[in-house]
């Protein structure tokens, strides 16, 4: 009996093609787009093509809503694709529902070729060997049905059974070099034969993946860590593959690690960390989080933190990605986050506030002419001190509403001094003469009337002012915003909240 050819691995000749192949089950979770972001960096780090490639044949689980957020998300991440659905490419369709034929096609060669044999046991059959014979019933299938006779086939046949088809694991130690965690072995026989179609003739997961992967010419399967231990089976797979002409090379695999959350427990999908768009909501903008989420298992530097898109691309390779799990701290995140709102352009910056004044129903949906004109004055006043967008609407919403609608919060009332009607009434008196309504004038007529004329201490001397301007007990700069609201405004606040 001659030995096959080894299929061979993948040389650094072959331009990198990676992929991004999730469920669409539930939203968009942040260890998904960590994968997703971590091949479309190492694409584009190395001019490659990344393929997005769903794989949907999970009917009772996959949703099209679920497919339709991926598509969001990715999109307002700016994580684009070179081929796959929606985009299309040499190898549609790019949904896994739609390419039965080619998979029927591929059993076919496997079946002709000796790698899959019938399997009859029920899961039930299988517990009870293991149970009989003393071993771990978790240790899955027992290889029973490798070396079943005609007759055992034909008397399964005879009882109505329909068999599974297996794949033949090899009687030797599957080893590989993991691109973030060096060589690893699988002990020979240490991975039963697994299934590769359902009785009912369905192929399952196990088989469309890499069956996937070999045709659209993969060459590096990042993916999570969870699925180290398929990877025995998807080797030997592909040397199947191979030898009945589907997969030309074997390819690289980098298992990126766990994203973990609070006690150090693997991130799940409940927490609300995990939602991406929960992060969107709050404000997170695309720049801040792909910076995050870079950091999980990746960094630019030992002291740079900070980084834009264009230098992770400049600089992200695989093998400099760490196999520790990584913690997601919401903490850090929004301080990185917050950094990047501080580097938008002014006008950039303003322009992506209007989704959340609108959400907060701070303005329409179309924008007044005086609701623009308060917005492009005091956006730079809030932008040094959000973290979030989202915080935009608490801080700013004073300035868009009527004088006479503005709400007092718990916290600003309670500070306010014993003689607040005194401090209101000389705020009053020095600001009605003011003739030019700047941040100056307005600064110095209430502290020369509170501090020098009433001996406030200055700390003290403008929160009441504050108060009844915004309501609030911390707000923008109290000067400027008086200069956003007008003269007008700014005194019939004071004249309303002194009553």
């Amino acid at each position: 009996m001659t030995t096959a050819a080894q299929i061979p691995p993948v040389t650094a000749e072959t331009p990198v093609r990676v992929r991004f192949c999730p469920s669409p089950t539930g939203t968009p979770h942040v260890g998904l787009i960590r994968t997703a972001l971590f091949n479309w960096a190492y694409a584009r780090h190395t001019g490659g093509r990344l393929i997005f490639r769903i794989e949907d044949t999970d009917t009772k689980r996959d949703s099209e809503e679920s497919y339709l957020q991926l598509l969001d998300g990715l999109k307002w991440l700016g994580i684009d694709w070179d081929e796959g659905v929606e985009t299309g490419g040499p190898h549609a369709p790019y949904r896994q529902s739609q390419r039965g034929d080619i998979y029927q096609e591929v059993i076919e060669k496997l079946v002709a070729g000796g790698h899959v044999y019938e399997s009859f046991s029920t899961p039930e059959e299988v517990e009870a060997r293991h149970k009989a014979a003393g071993r771990d019933v978790k240790l899955g299938y027992d290889n029973f049905d490798r070396d079943l006779t005609e007759g055992q086939i034909a008397a399964f046949r005879d009882e109505g059974r329909k068999p599974a088809l297996r794949l033949r694991m090899p009687n030797t130690d599957i080893t590989f070099t993991d691109l973030v965690r060096g060589e690893i072995t699988f002990k020979a026989g240490s991975v039963p034969d697994y299934a590769l179609v359902r009785p009912n003739g369905a192929p399952l997961y196990t088989l469309v993946n890499p069956v996937d992967d070999a045709l659209m010419g993969v060459t590096h399967v990042l993916r999570g860590e969870d699925l180290l231990s398929s990877t025995p089976r998807q080797i030997a797979l592909y040397q199947a593959l191979f030898e009945v002409g589907v997969a030309r090379y074997l390819p690289l695999f980098g298992h990126l690690p766990y994203v973990m959350g609070a006690g150090n427990k693997k991130l799940s999908k409940r927490d609300p960390e995990a939602s991406l768009f929960l992060h969107r909501d709050h404000g997170f903008i695309p720049e801040g989080l792909l910076n995050y989420l870079s950091l999980l298992g990746w960094s630019l530097s030992a002291d740079e933190d900070i980084f834009t898109v264009e230098q992770l691309v400049a600089n992200f390779d695989i093998h400099d990605v760490l196999g520790n799990p990584a913690r997601f701290d919401i903490k850090k995140a929004e301080a990185i986050n917050g950094t990047h709102v501080r580097m938008l352009e002014a006008a950039d910056f303003r322009n992506r506030l209007v989704p959340y004044l609108q959400a907060a129903g701070t303005v329409g949906q179309a924008l007044t002419a005086r609701e623009e004109e308060i917005l492009t004055e005091a956006a730079p006043l809030v932008q040094e001190r959000i973290t979030l967008l989202g915080e935009a609407p608490e801080m700013l919403s004073f300035l868009f509403k009527k004088d006479d609608a503005v709400d007092v919060a718990d916290d600003a009332r309670k500070g306010l001094p014993a003689n607040l009607t005194e401090v209101l009434d000389a705020a009053l008196a020095a600001l009605e003469p003011v003739a030019e309504w700047t941040a100056e004038n307005i600064q110095s007529a209430l502290r020369e009337a509170l501090v020098e004329g009433l001996g406030v201490k200055p700390r003290l001397a403008f929160g009441p002012v504050r108060t009844a301007v915004s309501g609030r007990r911390i707000s923008p700069p109290l000067f400027e915003s008086m200069v956003i609201l007008g003269r007008d405004s700014s005194l019939a606040r004071l004249k309303a909240f002194r009553g």
